[in-house]
């Protein structure tokens, strides 16, 4: 059975690190307030990217999602009727934060629900205070009506580029979403279909991606190994290869002097295996 790492993969989120802890913390957790996961980090979207993967991993039947920093965000699936006074005076249109919270709490009285709100920094700071009130209360108000969420199906996830309101923050179960992965992974030859002779590319690269800081997922690996052996044949092509394969390489980091002899035991070593290889061929 596929792993929450492998399925949030599948889903369009690779990492190494495996987040299948913090999940479960915030699912097996008491229910008398809604669960929310509060997702930090320095991944920019890529924190969008993690909650969205989450969500369609989990397998939940209904996925809503609101960004604050949008114009027009999209119509949700149910629009609340216009209401009138006595007089007939029609109030205003329902804003987007209200159909949205609106709808989850109305799919969450039946089935498992997911409510992703992106970039809360530039949500009114009294709607920080109403998500406060509809995580501990499980209710959403809106012009006097209730929509009543059910805390066993409805699972809120917030993303913020600044803190959260402190209320929020201590009723959330934070979890971190790096720019890069921050496990490191030992890779064998043989996962790929090499051989031993393949070992010193190998340490050549585990040695030039510590000295760049990052930790390449199996899928950039492969690729990088893959141009490797198809195209790479100067330091300028390793180069261009890396930054063109791996999320956390940067264009500066690769630029530093200090990188030079990493990069080239990269290029050596990978010459020495084609050669190999070659020989190997000619002498079949």
């Amino acid at each position: 059975m596929p792993s929450l790492r492998e399925k949030m993969a599948q889903c369009g989120f690779e990492s190494n690190d495996d987040y299948e802890f913090q999940v479960r913390c915030v699912l097996e957790g008491p229910t008398r307030t809604l669960r929310t996961l509060a997702i930090e980090g320095d991944g920019e979207r890529r924190k969008t990217a993690f909650a969205t993967a989450l969500a369609r991993a989990l397998e939940f039947p209904h996925c809503l999602y609101l960004d604050f920093t949008e114009a027009h965000p999209a119509l949700p699936e149910v629009i609340l009727p216009p209401s009138q006074d006595e007089l007939g005076r029609t109030e205003p249109p329902i804003d987007a934060l209200d159909q949205t919270v609106s709808e989850a709490c109305a799919q969450s009285e039946g089935e498992p629900t997911v409510l992703i709100l992106d970039q809360l920094q530039a949500a009114d700071f009294r709607e920080h205070i109403r998500i406060h009130r509809l995580i501990a209360d499980c209710f959403w108000e809106v012009r006097g009506g209730r929509y009543f969420a059910n805390p066993r199906h409805l699972l809120l996830f917030l993303i913020s580029e600044t803190p959260l309101y402190h209320a929020i923050q201590k009723a959330s179960f934070r979890v971190w979403v790096g720019r890069v992965s921050e496990q490191q992974v030992a890779y064998a030859p043989a996962e790929f279909g090499l051989g031993a002779e393949a070992l010193p590319l190998f340490g050549a690269l585990a040695e030039l991606f510590q000295a760049l800081g990052t930790a390449p997922t199996r899928s950039e690996f492969e690729r990088i190994l893959t141009d490797l052996q198809l195209h790479v044949r100067t330091l300028e092509h390793l180069r261009l290869s890396l930054y063109g394969r791996a999320e956390g390489v940067t264009r500066e980091s690769i630029a530093r002097p200090a990188l030079t002899g990493p990069l080239q035991a990269v290029v050596t070593a990978t010459q020495d295996l084609l050669l190999s290889d070659h020989i190997e061929l000619r002498g079949d």
